[in-house]
């Protein structure tokens, strides 16, 4: 880790705690964390993921001082070492998958609240019908996705924009060694499904389930002390036991 940087250009260093390792680099409260920060930070995550399972804290992550980042990691480390164990050689990848709304050619009239009325109740059934149809079509074509991909697990999502698509966002979880064969798998998905524009990114750690995993270790340390002393990074098992 002696070259790799970490928020605000800061060196970064493994802080040995139980049988783990964190990834921690010293951060003057007097910095504002912004976009910049959180670049550095995934960086340092994506580095990390290349030679180790990772665990990363959630962005802006801070502890006031070495026995505050100690102790956390001591009351969580059960959970941290079974969540280690659960990702271990796995990874995500990410689709985002751009469908034309089954509702589009359809205008959605807004009448006044006011106006209440058979022709106000009217368009809440409408709009109603149409938010069913939309969900429908999200749920069919996850489904199509998760027959076809097979992942370990998913997480998925559903937007409507302004240009009247819906989009979905898809985080599969897969084993590490299988990166090439999903690839390979999109490729032909992408020409299969036409009537739907696809992107693939990854692979990636596993942030999404990461977070689900630590949902409750990372409510307990968040970041809220006013002098905070160090960003927390990754959480890495450590390579030599004679190190933890």
């Amino acid at each position: 880790m002696d070259n790799t940087l970490g928020v605000s250009g800061n060196q970064v260093f493994l802080y040995p705690a139980c049988d783990l390792a964190v990834i921690v680099s010293e951060h003057n409260p007097a910095e504002t964390l912004n976009q910049k920060s959180g670049v550095d930070h995934a960086r340092v995550i994506a580095d990390c993921f290349q030679h180790s399972t990772v665990l990363p804290f959630r962005f802006g992550t801070v502890f006031n001082d070495d026995e505050s980042l100690r102790k956390s990691i001591r009351s969580n480390q059960r959970q941290f070492l079974g969540n280690i164990d659960k990702l271990r050689g796995k990874t995500e990848m990410h689709l985002k998958i751009f469908v034309d709304d089954c509702c589009s050619k359809e205008i959605e009239r807004q009448l006044p609240a006011e106006s209440v009325g058979r022709g106000y109740l009217s368009n809440l059934r409408e709009n109603a019908t149409r938010t069913r149809e939309r969900q429908t079509r999200a749920r069919a074509v996850s489904f199509q996705m998760h027959r076809l991909f097979l992942p370990l697990d998913e997480e998925v999502s559903c937007r409507l924009t302004e240009s009247g698509k819906m989009v979905l966002d898809i985080a599969h979880l897969i084993e590490r060694k299988h990166v090439e064969r999903y690839q390979n798998k999109f490729a032909t998905t992408s020409l299969m499904m036409r009537e739907c524009q696809m992107q693939l990114s990854g692979p990636w750690p596993p942030y999404h389930f990461v977070h689900r995993l630590t949902r409750g270790a990372h409510a307990q340390t968040a970041a809220s002390a006013p002098v905070p002393t160090a960003i927390a990074a990754p959480t890495v098992q450590m390579p030599e036991p004679a190190l933890a």
